[in-house]
């Protein structure tokens, strides 16, 4: 059998076109193989070398098939004979021997058919595999894609592949994004794109694909303890507390329960808004009854905006996977963390400065990052500087990875660029809606009582006791003795 598949291949190289055919369909095939070992193996783990393979070995794979039968129809035209006179010609040992089970020409070229469309059908499950990864999401395109893929990874969602909220269900979703995964190569390879991508993404598959098969509404209970540190700029970098009882609930039924009852089942909320849904014209509510009020911003047209979106999570959850930090959170969640020790005199402060510079690329951020913070320390704390030496090492590290995940001068994303609208920290968030000009057609507008959505336990409290202490003190702002309990635990932690 090999034999007789050797003499065939021999056979099918006529002429230079057909055993240039010959040629690309074994060296696309064997490097192919050889590329899939040393990717089983670990060696290679690039995205581009992966491109380059699972699109250029098919496209070599099928030209060389369409070069032999090519090659065959010259040859025949130059010798003024038929084709089947050359096969005849060419494989007149094989074709002899006609048995029960057919010629052995037949044979074999029915097996090679069928190795071919095996070949061919694996290949491009890899391919589809390899490009569903996260790792060529983020690095194919490395100039555009590198700043998500940076927060990406730092992200709750690190372990959750692109695909999962990018590429919808079924055979039409599939065939969807690899028509938008086309477009977007020719963008990155001409420069089309614009700096910063513009968000939302637009043809997100909705959160009850995504969101709610991890994360399901009616299961959102109760209220949840946040103690937020903030560090001031002064010598001691003293520490204010900021401690809120968020009501996370879902409500049912159509009883508001907190800030998921925005998406509940029960419930419904359609809102127009602009192309970036910061500004919000009008919203549809579901009422208890069933009947819908309506609210609009003051001035706004009835037809204002896009058209109707039906609100769910990603209207506040914005950033859930993608999250870019403001300077000041960043630094105080690595002091509060003990990355940035707080220990350091006035290290706030200069960190801050150091990291609110203007730097053109990530080699000159940190090298000004290291030389601003070091300068600065010499010359306001020169004894505390060599004391703690070794912190602040770490704290330079530290505010270099801060910049260097949140700052991608290339694409033009600076601090801000990104908000999130989860809360008002970063920007208007919950406040498109919830605000004095959204009013119903009776001239109510929707309610800002910030006991909506939390109450306020202690704000910039001195220390985590003040905050139990007015717990203490107003037990109304914990309703259950097992709050209490757990605010106590959140605050020692």
């Amino acid at each position: 059998m090999i034999r007789r598949l050797g003499r065939f291949i021999q056979g099918l190289a006529l002429d230079g076109v057909s055993s240039t055919g010959v040629v690309l369909v074994h060296a696309a095939l064997l490097s192919f193989l050889f590329f899939e070992l040393l990717s089983f193996a670990g060696v290679i783990q690039n995205a581009y070398a992966g491109l380059v393979v699972y699109l250029g070995f098919p496209a070599l794979f099928i030209l060389g098939l369409l070069l032999i039968p090519i090659g065959w129809w010259l040859a025949a035209r130059r010798r003024g004979i038929q084709i089947m006179d050359l096969r005849l010609e060419r494989f007149d040992e094989i074709a002899s021997g006609v048995s029960e089970t057919g010629s052995p020409l037949f044979r074999t070229i029915a097996l090679l058919t069928l190795v071919n469309l095996v070949v061919l059908t694996f290949a491009g499950m890899r391919m589809l595999h390899h490009m569903d990864s996260a790792r060529f999401c983020g690095t194919a395109c490395h100039s555009v894609m590198n700043p998500e893929w940076t927060v990406y990874q730092a992200s709750p969602h690190a372990r959750v592949a692109c695909v999962e909220c990018h590429v919808g269900e079924g055979v039409g979703a599939l065939i969807d994004s690899k028509i938008n995964g086309t477009w977007q190569m020719i963008s990155a390879t001409f420069h089309l794109y614009e700096r910063p991508i513009p968000t939302p993404v637009h043809n997100l598959r909705p959160a009850r694909e995504t969101c709610e098969k991890c994360h399901w509404p009616e299961f959102f209970l109760g209220k949840r303890v946040v103690n937020r540190v903030h560090f001031a700029q002064d010598s001691a970098n003293t520490p204010s507390y900021t401690t809120l009882l968020m009501k996370v609930g879902s409500g049912h039924s159509g009883v508001a329960g907190g800030a998921h009852w925005h998406v509940a089942q029960e419930n419904s909320i359609r809102y127009r808004a602009d192309a970036e849904r910061v500004t919000i014209y009008s919203l549809d509510v579901m009422q208890m009854d069933g009947s819908v009020k309506h609210f609009r911003l003051e001035g706004a047209a009835v037809d204002s905006g896009e058209e109707p979106r039906e609100m769910d999570c990603v209207d506040c959850h914005n950033r859930a996977t993608h999250i870019y930090e403001r300077a000041e959170a960043a630094l105080d969640e690595r002091m509060q963390r003990g990355l940035v020790s707080r220990e350091i005199p006035g290290i706030k402060e200069i960190a801050l400065q150091s990291l609110l510079g203007s730097y053109p690329d990530a080699a000159q951020a940190a090298q000004g990052i290291e030389l601003g913070m070091r300068n600065r320390m010499e010359r306001s704390w020169p004894a505390q500087a060599r004391a703690h030496g070794e912190e602040l090492e770490q704290a330079i590290g530290t505010v270099q990875e801060i910049w260097t995940r949140n700052i991608h001068p290339g694409m033009r994303i600076d601090w801000g660029a990104y908000p999130s609208h989860l809360g008002h920290r970063d920007g208007v968030g919950c406040f498109r809606c919830h605000n004095p000009q959204m009013k119903d057609e009776q001239g109510d507008a929707i309610s800002m009582e910030c006991t909506l959505c939390h109450s306020l336990l202690a704000v910039e409290a001195e220390s985590p006791l003040a905050v139990l202490q007015n717990a203490v003190d107003h037990p109304e702002s914990v309703e259950r003795e097992e709050l209490r309990r757990e605010l106590l635990q959140t605050l020692m932690e």
